[in-house]
């Protein structure tokens, strides 16, 4: 596998020298994962015997505004845009849990047909969908284009782009000021902050609500769940550096609500005007009372991350030893780093499953793993399974109880490895 430098002469990446949030330029290094593969980034059989990029995978922390980020910035197009093959619809828990938040906000808002909702990062329209049937008007943004071309196929107004602060002011010049503004799980990837946050500023009306769920950084920790770091999470966020981040970009965190979703997420509910409520100041205070302002909670999970690891590589080690079986399931992008940490490669799983169309016949970056349909793992019968998208581990043995039936196992990563 070949390694190309952060800043090389195809320019795939290039490392930041200061804060992404606040511009410091003190950044304390929390856990290095080495020189990785690029997740997302499936490869056909044709592309196998081809160099492949990898790019040092860093995580450091800003002792000024308390933001977590990686060192690298992968471009975007490179990214997100060249058959990104991840499809939101896929998921019928997330499905279910992003319809019940735009229930909420259509009730919460009294949004109808004289609103707008919009989008960034919308994906295959799946959230969007339930404004629309409610017959308000939706706009989406995505730069992916498969997932875009599903959207507006499916009725969804869809521009394939990136959302930009130029975009937001284009969008207002012609009239189009946000209700709802939505972004899920995409702050984490934006690799100019300011400029999206002022983006948010610009298209939201004076009364409107942008709606953001991202990724907690403290359920990360608490739970171990390092396999979310990977290239296109550039931050990890804190109630603590949220907060800043707004506040810094005339914005105000008004409501927090903590879900279960991705392993542990934040919903946010940002406003023009301050009006925060108690959940705002009392996560404030369990992120100071809980050390997430100094380096020692981070090293911390450091050590822990990599406890973890050799748990994981000496259990799948005594496995292979023993004569068992072991398929993958989920090549999502966490497997990506999952498996480069804990070195899982064709001696240890012979495949992957997924659920997705888009992704099976394809293989992953790294290790070069194919990935097939879920009905192998009944065809092929491995003993055990390892679960490697663990975020939907529940959904994920409920599709596959026949395997369980037949005597198989599961092997659940994260928080803590179980065999179930």
């Amino acid at each position: 596998m070949t390694s190309l430098p952060s800043a090389g002469h195809d320019r795939v990446s290039a490392r930041i020298t200061a804060c992404r949030a606040c511009g410091a330029a003190e950044l304390v290094p929390v856990l290095d994962l080495g020189d990785s593969p690029l997740a997302d980034r499936l490869l056909t059989a044709e592309q196998l015997g081809a160099p492949e990029i990898t790019v040092p995978l860093e995580l450091v922390f800003c002792p000024s505004c308390t933001l977590v980020q990686i060192t690298e910035t992968v471009a975007p197009e490179v990214l997100f845009c060249q058959d990104y093959p991840y499809y939101s619809s896929v998921s019928k828990s997330l499905l279910a849990h992003f319809a019940a938040s735009a229930e909420s906000i259509i009730e919460s808002r009294g949004l109808g047909a004289d609103s707008l909702v919009v989008e960034a990062a919308s994906n295959d329209g799946y959230m969007l969908r339930s404004f629309a049937q409610a017959g308000i008007p939706v706009l989406g943004v995505d730069p992916a284009d498969g997932p875009a071309r599903v959207a507006s196929e499916s009725g969804i107004e869809t521009l394939n782009t990136f959302f930009t602060l130029a975009l937001a002011r284009e969008l207002r010049e012609q009239g189009r000021r946000a209700d709802a503004f939505l972004a899920n799980n995409v702050l984490a990837h934006v690799a100019d902050l300011g400029g999206f946050v002022d983006g948010v500023a610009t298209i939201l009306a004076d009364d409107g609500v942008a709606v953001i769920e991202v990724p907690y950084l403290l359920d990360l920790v608490d739970h171990c769940e390092f396999d979310t770091i990977y290239h296109q999470h550039l931050c990890y966020f804190s109630v603590m550096a949220l907060d800043r981040l707004f506040r810094a970009h005339s914005l105000y965190l008004n409501d927090v609500h903590r879900t279960a979703i991705h392993g542990g997420s934040l919903r946010l509910f940002v406003g023009k005007r301050e009006d925060a409520n108690a959940s705002v100041g009392e996560l404030l205070a369990m992120e100071t009372e809980r050390g997430m302002d100094q380096r020692a909670y981070y090293e911390d999970f450091s050590n822990r991350v990599r406890s973890l690891c050799n748990r994981v590589t000496e259990t799948l080690r005594d496995l292979k030893a023993a004569g068992h079986r072991i398929m993958g399931y989920g090549a999502a992008a966490k497997a990506c780093t999952l498996m480069h940490a804990c070195g899982m490669g064709s001696d240890v799983l012979d495949s992957i499953a997924d659920l997705s169309p888009v992704k099976q016949g394809k293989y992953m970056t790294g290790n070069h793993l194919p990935i097939v349909a879920p009905h192998r793992i009944v065809q092929d019968a491995p003993d055990y399974v390892m679960i490697l998208a663990w975020n939907f581990a529940d959904e994920i043995m409920r599709q596959l109880s026949a395997h369980e039936r037949a005597g198989g196992k599961f092997i659940v990563p994260i928080p803590e490895l179980r065999i179930i």
